[in-house]
């Protein structure tokens, strides 16, 4: 196995009604082989003020949401300005832009996508998706917050069902974050 290519998992994020939920399946695998079942891709941040979801190499994605971490506690509630800057460090540090990652990032104000390009995204109908099953999950999730009344986390899991369904590197033994945390609805 040494040598192979570590494969990305499915991250999936929808914002609907002032709740975010983000989800991810917990599948590891290198080359062709499994060798994780319940990776946690999806964790809460800025004191759980915030979530952050990464795809990539898991040492790359949690190097990223180090960063990310210090970046939220310099700029306090403001997600968007967190990410713009580890965007630019990430971009222009030549360690940082040899990491293979990218992390989904977000607040029940706000929702973002960071890649190592500069890039951040925030997408205009309130969901984001990243990873080898992303676009399936984007798909299922477009689909059910349009025609029906789940709420944020219940569209997360069943969107990411379908994509644990088509993507051979995405499983079913999802985590899923909400916030704000159902008690406190």
């Amino acid at each position: 196995m040494s040598g192979s290519r570590v494969r990305a998992t499915t991250v999936l994020a929808v914002l609907r009604d002032g709740v975010l939920s983000m989800g991810a399946g917990g599948q590891v695998t290198i080359g062709d082989t499994v060798v994780k079942h319940r990776a946690q891709k999806v964790r809460p941040a800025a004191a759980g003020r915030a979530v952050v979801g990464f795809a990539g190499g898991a040492a790359d994605g949690l190097a990223l949401y180090e960063r990310l971490e210090a970046k939220l506690e310099a700029h306090p509630g403001n997600v968007r300005r967190a990410a713009v800057e580890l965007a630019k460090e990430w971009r222009t540090d030549r360690a940082l832009r040899r990491l293979e990652a990218m992390l989904v990032v977000g607040d029940p104000g706000a929702l973002l996508v960071v890649s190592g390009n500069g890039d951040v995204l925030e997408p205009d109908d309130g969901i984001a998706a990243i990873g080898s099953g992303g676009a399936y999950a984007l798909a299922a999730a477009r689909a059910l917050r349009q025609h029906t009344e789940l709420s944020a986390e219940a569209v997360v899991r069943e969107s990411l069902a379908v994509a644990a369904e088509i993507c051979v590197y995405t499983n079913d033994r999802v985590e899923v974050v909400t916030l704000p945390e159902p008690a406190a609805r």
